[in-house]
């Protein structure tokens, strides 16, 4: 991949999609990982006004910092670039109190890691709101419509996708040619909605270049070639994903009336 290129070409997509739609500028959630590292950068490339917002919800220190070296290094290289801190701890800890408990442990933290996501759109739209600007989505094709690992109407609630046709490490061949911080480069994929250090690979079973080859496979139609042990693993755990999340990639089933009924 020629990553300058592709980069410009992103750039070049982005600027001319928000002078389309009559947009003042584009906000971009920052978590500290890559995704959010490159798109933001991305979009600050673009001369359009780019607000940065970071919304902790009892946070992992780690993604914080890097979080914070993100947005300061891009606006001290980008004038166009400014952030918004949103904490939403204790909104979060107010909704817990006020939604029924739950006997399931493992579910409740699973739905509750769902519902942070889904406040940090709502912010991101009140934020975009205000400012007459595009909320930019920072899924990669891995996640967006590989394995589906992303919450619905949560981080997949967006206006657009600029890297969504990127794989993993395309990503991070981009990052490595826009100057994104190394600590951030380095640093394992993490979704940072369990308020701990738990990495995309513990929740996933397998790795963003595994789940590139099982993507690979599938899309190949390579589904009877043999594979070893541990391909085998990665292959059904890519298509049990991918299986289970169609429902966030595919469009809303609508319930269509014969027109004799109406």
């Amino acid at each position: 991949m020629n990553s300058e290129k592709v980069a410009s070409h992103v750039v070049n997509w982005l600027q001319s999609y928000a002078q389309k739609s009559g947009v003042k500028g584009f906000v971009v959630g920052v978590s500290g990982g890559i995704d959010s590292a490159v798109t933001s950068t991305l979009c600050a490339k673009t001369g359009f006004p780019t607000i940065c917002v970071e919304m902790p919800i009892h946070q992992d220190a780690n993604q914080v910092s890097r979080a914070l070296e993100h947005i300061e290094q891009l606006k001290g290289r980008y004038p166009n670039v400014s952030s918004v801190r949103t904490d939403l701890t204790a909104p979060f800890e107010t909704f817990q109190k006020a939604v029924p408990a739950s006997e399931s442990t493992e579910l409740k933290a699973l739905v509750l890691a769902n519902t942070r996501a889904r406040m940090r759109m709502t912010s991101l739209y009140y934020i975009a709101g205000m400012h007459s600007s595009l909320v930019v989505g920072t899924g990669n094709k891995v996640e967006d419509f590989g394995v589906g690992f992303y919450t619905k109407y949560g981080d997949g609630g967006v206006d657009v996708s600029p890297i969504a046709d990127l794989l993993k490490s395309e990503v991070f061949a981009l990052a490595a040619v826009l100057g994104v911080p190394d600590s951030i480069q380095k640093a394992a994929p993490t979704d940072g909605l369990f308020g701990d250090s738990r990495t995309d690979e513990d929740q996933l079973g397998a790795s963003y270049d595994e789940l590139e080859w099982a993507m690979k496979m599938e899309n190949a139609g390579k589904h009877n070639t043999v594979f070893s042990d541990r391909e085998k693993e990665v292959y059904e755990i890519y298509i049990r994903l991918n299986t289970a999340n169609q429902h966030k990639m595919q469009p809303i089933p609508v319930c269509i009336i014969p027109a004799h009924l109406k």
